[in-house]
């Protein structure tokens, strides 16, 4: 009986040796075809990638901002390119938003100030006895409750202004303006400090653009602080004189129209994109 046992036991081995072996062939056989199936399905993928990618060097590489530059009698006369770092960069609103709040908290003067009870000139007489009289007990006539009495809770002077790098302030300039120049809202004109400095004379230059609508803001930007521009345009309604250097990006973005000077540009590149 022993000996039928061990013969039975040995040949359920090799039934069982010989079930796993196939299995194993079949693993390594499934694992050998998806590596050079995928091999041969990746190889084109690659190769139309790096093209692409060529593509792209080769546009970025070629692509430039231009726009046209007009006179005073608004005919172009020339085309300019303008600078990519400036008018080609990347859209945030939310560092755009946060510059304007930045801006407005800063032309706060914060100088609003209201007296105390204790500041207030007048006696500081008991006004009546503590008790007996049925009333509420007070103590001075300068109380809030009274007229010409001190302020509760009053504001005092303080200090509203914020601070904001450097680097986010320019990256949040740069953002308005190409959000301007994408909205079709900027233009260039030569030869405008050659007007005479008269109101009359730049409402004429301004109707010659279309700008002569009194509700629609325009910002008018000059490289320096011109004598003739800002004597014949400081008093038309809606139209706002900067100079390059002041440019913020509150006055962009509170403007419907972007106008700048030819010469005005090229002093934006040397203060704005300082290494």
């Amino acid at each position: 009986m022993a000996v039928k046992k061990e013969t039975k036991t040995t040949e359920e081995k090799e039934v069982k040796v010989t079930k796993k072996a196939p299995a194993k062939v079949a693993k390594k056989v499934a694992v050998e075809k998806p590596v050079e199936s995928v091999n041969n399905e990746i190889a084109t993928p690659v190769s139309k990638l790096a093209r692409n990618d060529d593509k792209k060097t080769k546009t970025t590489k070629n692509s430039s901002l231009t726009i046209s530059v007009f006179d005073i009698s608004g005919k172009e006369v020339e085309t300019m390119a303008l600078p990519e770092e400036m008018f080609g960069a990347k859209v945030n609103p939310v560092l755009m938003a946060q510059a304007v709040r930045v801006y407005l908290a800063n032309q706060r003067q914060g100088n609003a100030s209201t007296k105390t009870r204790g500041e207030v000139t007048g006696s500081t007489r008991k006004i009546y006895r503590q008790k007996g009289t049925g009333r509420a007990r007070h103590g001075g006539v300068r109380a809030p409750i009274f007229v010409k009495g001190g302020i509760a809770h009053g504001p005092k002077p303080q200090d509203h202004s914020l601070a904001m790098p450097k680097k986010m302030k320019r990256a949040a300039l740069f953002s308005a303006l190409t959000a301007k120049l994408a909205a079709d809202g900027v233009k260039v004109i030569s030869g405008l400090e050659t007007v005479e400095p008269k109101t009359k004379n730049m409402v004429v230059v301004l109707n010659n653009f279309g700008l002569s609508d009194k509700r629609a803001k325009v910002l008018l930007v000059t490289p320096a602080n011109i004598a003739s521009v800002t004597r014949g345009g400081g008093n038309l309604v809606g139209v706002t004189i900067t100079a390059a250097d002041r440019l913020n990006t509150y006055e962009i973005l509170n403007t419907k129209k972007l106008v700048f000077m030819k010469d005005a540009i090229e002093a934006m590149q040397k203060v704005f994109l300082k290494k």
